[in-house]
């Protein structure tokens, strides 16, 4: 079933009004009419399963039928600090980990960042990223859209982790000497509603003194596992580790 974000202020006890880009893809893409069914969230948390009662040139108006009650989103508050990558791989990292769970998205700009998002395009950027972020979410049926930060610097983001109790760095020299325990540790030590922040290097990785740096402030250098990850593939591995450490580990074979 189609799943829309739509305005808190659009929403009244017993109906929604959709408007924009979402109602002409219901009517025009979709084709959908009177009586069909979608799902309408407010990016509060909430979800709802509405019927669709009337449409006009711009607007898709429903009424509500039930609240839903299932929770898709993962139990810890995971931001990926991510360091800018090349091209258009920042796209996909976010389409994926949004489908993957992750709350936040940072981009990073790394010593080692090719790529530089330039003060006059930041913006056209994030509207960019934004867009991909919403459209994931909804083809994944979340709650929460992740939020896309405001580019930072290393000591940007030195500064902003300091609200975080749990801080790893994806470094793939720990990943080479063979040291593999950090993230598995990390994970046992985490629980349910706790926030984690986790950086992930550009192409060409981290520098040794961006790693001492933010180990020095805290965070634990985590190999992901014995092979080397691309960058565009860091995140999913990590937020799918999560996802079974803390969604599919402890389920009852046939539940």
């Amino acid at each position: 079933m189609q799943r829309y974000f739509v305005p808190e202020d659009h929403f009244t006890e017993k109906r929604v009004t959709i408007t924009g880009a979402d109602s002409r893809h219901i009517q025009k893409v979709m084709r959908m009419k009177p009586s069909d069914s979608i799902i309408c969230a407010n990016n509060k948390g909430d979800a709802y399963l509405c019927e669709i009662e009337y449409v006009d040139e711009d607007q898709v108006h429903a009424a509500i039928k039930s609240r839903l009650t299932a929770d898709p989103e993962l139990p810890i508050d995971v931001t990926i600090a991510q360091g800018i990558p090349k091209a258009d791989k920042f796209d996909a990292i976010i389409q994926k980990g949004t489908e993957c769970g992750a709350a936040q998205f940072i981009p990073f700009q790394a010593e080692r960042s090719v790529a530089v998002w330039k003060k006059d395009k930041k913006d056209k950027k994030k509207l960019r990223l934004e867009k991909i972020a919403k459209e994931a979410a909804e083809q994944s049926h979340r709650r929460f859209i992740p939020e896309i930060g405001d580019p930072m610097n290393l000591d940007q983001l030195i500064t902003f982790s300091a609200s975080f109790t749990i801080k790893m760095v994806a470094f793939e020299e720990t990943a080479k000497a063979g040291a593999q325990a950090g993230f598995p540790t990390l994970l046992g030590k985490m629980g349910k509603g706790d926030q984690l922040l986790a950086v992930i290097g550009p192409e060409g990785g981290l520098t040794s003194e961006e790693a001492r740096q933010l180990e020095a402030h805290g965070f634990i250098l985590c190999g992901l596992g014995p092979r080397i990850l691309r960058t565009e593939t860091a995140s999913v591995y990590l937020l799918s580790a999560i996802s079974y450490h803390f969604e599919l580990l402890n389920c009852e074979v046939g539940e």
